[in-house]
């Protein structure tokens, strides 16, 4: 587990080990970066534009089919990978812990799939033999363009009803987000802020965040979570596509452990220790990236439009020196970003670095939502 994100160890052909995010988001396997010592041999067969969320322009990607992936003593043959012309994740500097790229749907198609993110451990088991253990409940799944997608059931704050079209997608570091284009999308909460929800595929993803009063996987119902509402631009045209009304992203899926049965198309979850855990999110408003791998030196690689680190006066590029006195270099980047998510009534001091100059801020860190 890196953070929310759940990494496997990958062999394609007879590559070195690479490490790979499960995405259930995306159909294939693509490579975002290599790094020194990384070994891998593939044969192209064309350029393919990727498309995904985001605002940004198309993304270009090598194609390399009939690949066999290994994971353990588990083999996938004939598979495809796509290896990016440009790195626009940067998944290593956002985790600080080095990733190569994803994996996607290929994981799940031939076996029952079990994530026991309590446990941290992956399963495959055969779909026409295993029996789920009792307890856990089951929703009947959608497969569209090879994605997977389940109806949930969301309470909203007028106190209405309302079933949603979710994508499943364990690659996707939030709770949930949903579509506002549509008389039938999801009400926005009365009270929210605006600020970045991610970085698809084609780019920045912005929008709104608030709360809402239950989210439901059957009979299992999370309180008040947080999510996101995209601006429209930034997922036109995969609303467009999939006509559906949002995603569930690794941070609620997490909540329970599941299993994943592609074949029978069948989504199974039961509620594990982390299930009523508080909510957060980016209180600050400042994206951080670890520019060093030896190392956290932090640097701030965006500050959200009218944060309380915009109004504090933190700017793009500045490295964090301090955090309420303590040295930023002795702490994990995902130490960090804990900080920023943490509301308080009393400011965060921040000494920052910019250019051959130490500045020392003082951020507003209450609870906005």
């Amino acid at each position: 587990m890196v953070g929310s994100y759940v990494v496997v160890s990958v062999r394609i052909n007879d590559s070195s080990p690479l490490n790979l995010i499960l995405d259930s988001g995306i159909r294939n396997t693509i490579i975002t970066e290599l790094q020194p010592g990384d070994r891998i041999s593939l044969n192209y067969s064309d350029v393919k534009d990727l498309m995904g969320l985001g605002g940004g322009n198309h993304l270009e990607a090598y194609t390399s089919n009939y690949n066999t992936l290994k994971i353990g003593k588990l083999k996938l043959d004939y598979k495809t990978v796509y290896v990016l012309q440009e790195d626009v994740f940067n998944l290593s500097k956002h985790t600080g812990t080095k990733i190569n790229g994803l994996i996607g749907v290929d994981f799940f198609q031939d076996y029952t799939v079990e994530i026991d993110y309590t446990g941290k451990r992956i399963r495959f088991y055969d779909p026409e033999r295993y029996v789920i253990p009792k307890g856990y409940g089951m929703l009947p799944i959608t497969v569209e363009a090879q994605k997977l997608f389940v109806d949930l059931s969301v309470h909203q704050a007028d106190s209405t009803r309302k079933q949603v079209k979710m994508l499943i997608d364990t690659g996707a570091e939030l709770n949930a987000w949903f579509q506002t284009s549509t008389k039938e999308s999801v009400h926005l909460p009365a009270k929210w802020i605006n600020g970045t929800i991610g970085e698809g595929l084609n780019g920045l993803i912005t929008g709104k965040f608030g709360h809402i009063p239950q989210i439901c996987f059957g009979d299992f119902c999370l309180k008040n979570p947080i999510v996101s509402f995209p601006d429209s631009a930034t997922i036109k045209g995969i609303i467009e596509n999939s006509k559906r009304d949002g995603t569930i992203g690794s941070q609620l899926l997490s909540r329970f452990n599941i299993f994943l049965d592609y074949k029978n198309k069948k989504f199974y979850f039961k509620p594990n220790s982390t299930f009523s855990n508080h909510y957060s999110y980016n209180v600050a408003g400042i994206e951080i990236i670890q520019v060093t791998p030896i190392f956290t030196l932090t640097e701030v690689l965006d500050v959200w439009k009218n944060s309380p680190a915009a109004l504090a006066g933190v700017q793009k590029e500045d490295q964090i020196i301090e955090i309420n006195g303590e040295k930023a270099f002795g702490m994990t980047i995902s130490e960090i970003r804990k900080v920023f998510e943490t509301p308080s009534k009393r400011p965060l001091n921040l000494t920052l670095k910019r250019g051959d100059k130490e500045i020392s801020v003082q951020i507003d860190m209450k609870d906005k939502i």
